[in-house]
């Protein structure tokens, strides 16, 4: 539909999933935990002599997460709508169904596949998320399990059980990605021809509902962002609303006393996404420009990637690279060699969506056009499809560089001293006790994947949603 501010809209609603959920759960914290702003209003209003539990136990689990998430659900929906071709509605209002009765039957069964492979990411990210949980205090989750058996290694055994719980999170994520493609395969959702979607306006009323439902929308979302913001300029902030003095200096500590977070955030997060694009690139050109046996299993292994959980992934380099690699006598944990490697390794599917969707749309007579007058492959790929298709790989770089930078369930595992990210350096500083710190490090994450998102959605839109499989 068209109404106002819709463009402004689009980015802000994906603006919460470049939150990552450790600091999200600080900003609601700040915002709804028992000493936070509601509880204090909720106290001196109604004289109240107890704080109302927001946050703490499984309810605050849901919060983080349904916020932190629900724009891969939506990016999923609405890229599965682009492609749904508008005379199957228009034949369907034609013969008197009209509002719900045309979603219900014509809109709904042919985007299930964007429902279903945007509740499969939910799903896939929330149930392997230890970090959300611990803050909040909720341990009886396989992930939270896996984490607490490996760091607290009390003996072999315990550390083999949070090995053996990694592998059940692997098989269950596995048995889930098998079941969501083998019901959406079970029926053909495919349209014969694609055509621009034109967008409906809006009666007045519902114009404006649609904004008001869109601001309540982002009001929420924006507690953690508001919460977060708070905390890194403010001080003496307890048992009042809002911080009593404001001070930048807990962002001259983070950036001037201990740069070493923001740095080898930056470093690490290039490096990998320059190793996504050497190998993802080629997986993509080879999927949809070859015949090449195995290319299916290829597309299989890249979307399977996203399915096991972070956790799962970080303790099985753990126990693969902790060995000595032969010649050189060294093992890959002992450097910082390896939180490149295993970010590329996670966030490597963005990379190929992005250039695979893109050379889906490159017809291949302009590459044999430039072969038949003597251009070998090669310069081919070089002179005449990467300038048609930089934009997709450009967009599937910086989603993997958003992926990056916040990853934590994984590289939380293999962080050497020295070598911390900004979601690690968080981490530390909660532990410790220094809230205000971590909440800068924060909001310099959040400004650094929101300056990268903002690329993003300015040059993809809506096919973001394709990058999610």
């Amino acid at each position: 539909y068209d109404f106002p501010y819709r463009n402004l809209f689009a980015y802000l609603t994906m603006l919460p999933m470049i939150l990552p959920p450790l600091v999200g759960v600080l900003g609601f914290v700040f915002i709804l935990g028992r000493a936070g702003t509601v509880n204090v209003w909720l106290m001196d209003w109604f004289d109240m002599r107890h704080p109302i539990n927001f946050m703490y136990g499984m309810q605050g689990v849901l919060l983080v997460e349904t916020v932190h998430l629900f724009p891969l659900m939506t990016l999923s929906i609405l890229d599965a709508m682009s492609k749904v071709d508008p005379s199957l509605e228009e034949a369907a209002q034609g013969m008197g169904a009209k509002g719900w009765r045309r979603f219900w039957d014509v809109t709904l069964p042919l985007t299930t596949p964007g429902y279903v492979s945007g509740a499969l990411l939910v799903f896939i990210w929330t149930f392997a998320d230890f970090v959300t949980p611990l803050v909040v205090g909720v341990q009886d989750l396989l992930a939270v399990q896996a984490y607490l058996n490996i760091v607290q290694f009390v003996d072999r055994r315990i550390f083999r059980m949070g090995i053996v719980i990694s592998a059940l999170l692997v098989l269950l994520a596995v048995v889930f990605v098998l079941v969501a493609r083998h019901y959406v395969a079970i029926k053909d959702y495919s349209s014969l021809a694609y055509s621009k979607v034109e967008r409906r306006r809006l009666g007045p009323v519902k114009r404006w509902l649609a904004v008001g439902f869109l601001v309540l929308l982002l009001f929420v979302s924006a507690i953690p962002q508001v919460g977060v913001a708070l905390a890194a300029v403010g001080k003496g902030w307890a048992l009042t609303p809002f911080p009593i003095h404001y001070t930048l200096d807990y962002f001259r500590q983070v950036s001037i006393e201990t740069p070493k977070f923001i740095i080898n955030s930056l470093m690490f997060s290039g490096l990998a996404v320059l190793i996504c694009l050497v190998v993802g690139v080629p997986m993509a050109w080879i999927m949809s420009r070859t015949q090449t046996p195995g290319r299916g299993a290829m597309d299989a292994l890249t979307t399977l990637i996203l399915a096991i959980p972070g956790t799962a992934i970080g303790i099985a380099y753990i126990r693969a690279f902790h060995y000595p690699l032969p010649g050189i006598d060294l093992a890959l944990t002992s450097t910082w060699i390896i939180l490149p490697l295993v970010l590329a390794v996670r966030r490597l599917p963005y990379t190929v969506r992005g250039s695979y969707s893109s050379l889906l749309l490159v017809h291949k007579s302009m590459e044999e056009a430039a072969e038949n007058v003597g251009a070998t492959k090669l310069r081919t790929f070089r002179d005449v499809t990467v300038p048609l298709v930089w934009k997709g790989i450009l967009v599937g770089a910086l989603f993997s560089f958003i992926m990056s930078i916040q990853e934590a369930s994984a590289t939380l595992f293999l962080t050497l001293g020295g070598w911390e990210m900004i979601p690690v350096g968080i981490f530390t500083y909660y532990i410790a006790g220094s809230h205000t710190q971590a909440a800068a490090l924060g909001v310099i994450l959040i400004v650094l994947c929101a300056v990268s998102l903002w690329v993003v959605n300015r040059m993809a839109g809506t096919r973001v949603g394709g990058l999610f499989g």
